[in-house]
């Protein structure tokens, strides 16, 4: 009878093995694997995948045989970027404001310098409401005294529309510049020439054409502090615009530093 039973149990032993491997192989998600994958069922065909959009990095460098210095950057509309800072490189002496505009991929569009003489600088850029751009620093060039608050006004192409300063006898600056509701500037920067102790805060109300009441008079209770010279030139009111040929890429060259 011992020796019936031990034939039967191994029968039993392998009946049950085989049960348990043909349950696994029916389960397993790894037995039966699909024809084609998930991703290869999914995706469009090579003809219709979305084109690529603008690279996420770059780096670049602009200027000329000087100094050139970046101070104030913005993203624009178009989705490119602007730039606006001094040149000793390009325009009509030893330092100019100068404004670089880029495209979403960080190719030149065109260069712009605006200045005289002497040294001046764009601190601060803002897009405007009209497309164009607006550009607050300091000049040497114009102005009542040592240096005053430089404001300028290109459209949106770089073509300079208007520049004014702003200021007194001695030191005065324009750090930060915004558009105000009513269309017009508000600049905040220093003053040397109207300070209370050794220098102070300077803020200036522009009207839309870049027109102030401290132009008024300087002894006057509303918006005093402040004289606003409009120099007379044949491209916007004081100072000069150099834009060599060609308009694209003028006043600079651009390096890739980079892929």
């Amino acid at each position: 009878m011992k020796n019936l039973l031990k034939p039967l149990s191994l029968a039993l032993f392998v009946a049950a093995t085989l049960l348990m491997q043909n349950a696994c192989n029916r389960t397993s998600p790894s037995s039966n694997p699909p024809t084609q994958s998930a991703h290869t069922q999914t995706s469009p065909p090579s003809d219709t995948l979305p084109a690529t959009g603008p690279s996420p990095y770059f780096c670049k460098a602009i200027g000329g045989p000087g100094a050139e210095m970046g101070r104030s950057l913005i993203q624009t509309s178009d989705g490119g970027y602007a730039i606006a800072g001094t040149t000793t490189s390009f325009g009509a002496g030893g330092g100019e404001v100068y404004v670089v505009k880029l495209d979403a991929n960080g190719n030149l569009q065109w260069t712009k310098t605006i200045g005289g003489p002497e040294h001046d600088r764009g601190s601060s850029l803002i897009q405007t409401s009209d497309g164009g751009y607006a550009i607050a620093g300091i000049t040497e060039s114009f102005g009542a005294g040592e240096w005053d608050v430089y404001v300028v006004k290109l459209d949106a192409n770089g073509n300079l529309q208007w520049t004014k300063t702003i200021g007194g006898p001695e030191y005065d600056w324009g750090n930060s510049l915004i558009q105000t509701s009513d269309g017009g500037y508000a600049i905040a920067g220093t003053t040397a020439s109207f300070d209370a102790g050794d220098l102070d805060v300077y803020v200036v109300k522009l009207d839309k054409n870049g027109d102030a009441c401290c132009a008024v008079s300087q002894t006057s209770q509303v918006g005093s502090g402040g004289t606003l010279s409009s120099a007379t030139s044949s491209i916007g009111s004081g100072g000069t615009l150099s834009s060599p040929i060609p308009s694209t890429s003028s006043g600079g060259t651009l390096t890739t530093l980079c892929p």
